[in-house]
């Protein structure tokens, strides 16, 4: 009897530990959408920039791209979407760098050019590297901004556990990824194998800085009652603005509404104007 319990325990933890591994490839398949090809670049915006290679602390080589603007306010530090590259992203450096923000954006492993595979634990450290270059660069914690959009505000979230930003801004961004429209119906079964990986909302409840979050009720990737949850669970200081449009073209179709709201948030913390702002590297 205590042989067959031996051996049936054996297959129970197993037959888990195979649960857990199935669930957590099947959710990084889910989560990320890399592309290689490359798109635009800034300069196809009219904009400057410096090709950058950053070196996460596995070794692991990114791809990213340096923006400055002249006399500028502070410096973004943009972690993109689950999809593309950072090539898909020249639109949001334009409206960047015309609020006096010089950015960095760089690519998660796997992405472009960035060497690698995407995980939820890799792009975590790649985070990481890109806020290392912006340190090393002479760029002070108190002049960077830290925004992220869709998953890349979940990697905007893991990274404020290590570093204090002089503000964050959250857009189109889940509470859980259990909360994503595509993954509802495997909610419970992921959640039982891995865990809340990405437990935005538990890191919300710990942050100081001024915090911006946006959301489109027309989301239907990531709903809009995610963003609420997202933001209602935000300890410090916090505005929630509303865009329409979905989830990955809201920001251009609600340009009349999204970028003075990003004018206004960071003129109440930074000081008006691009003109008015610090000059950083």
């Amino acid at each position: 009897m205590l042989n067959f319990l031996f051996r049936a325990s054996l297959l129970l933890l197993g037959l888990l530990l195979a649960l857990a591994i199935a669930a957590r490839l099947l959710l990084t398949s889910l989560a990320f959408h890399p592309t290689r090809e490359a798109g635009a670049t800034p300069e196809d915006a009219g904009l400057r920039y410096e090709d950058v290679t950053l070196t996460a602390a596995d070794g692991v080589r990114l791809h990213a791209w340096y923006v400055p603007a002249e006399n500028a306010r502070a410096t973004l530090l943009f972690c993109h979407g689950n999809g593309g590259n950072l090539s898909w992203r020249v639109d949001s450096l334009r409206i960047f760098h015309d609020l006096g923000l010089s950015s960095l954006i760089f690519d998660y492993r796997g992405y472009g050019r960035s060497e690698g595979k995407p995980s939820v634990a890799g792009v975590a450290l790649d985070a990481r590297a890109a806020w290392e270059w912006l340190e090393n660069r002479g760029v002070a914690p108190d002049d960077i901004v830290l925004f992220g959009r869709s998953l890349g505000g979940a990697v905007a979230l893991s990274l404020t556990r290590h570093v204090k930003p002089r503000l964050l801004i959250l857009e189109s961004t889940f509470a859980s990824p259990f909360g994503a429209v595509r993954l509802n119906f495997l909610a419970p079964l992921l959640r039982l194998a891995v865990g809340d990986i990405w437990n935005s909302r538990e890191a919300a409840r710990h942050l100081t800085m001024p915090t911006l979050c946006i959301h489109s009720p027309d989301d239907g990737i990531v709903p809009y009652r995610e963003g609420r949850r997202l933001y209602e669970a935000v300890a410090s200081d916090k505005t929630f603005v509303e865009i329409r449009g979905g989830h990955n073209e809201g920001f251009l179709k609600s340009q009349s509404v999204y970028i003075p709201a990003l004018d206004a948030f960071l003129s109440e913390h930074l000081g008006r104007g691009p003109a008015q702002g610090q000059t950083v590297p």
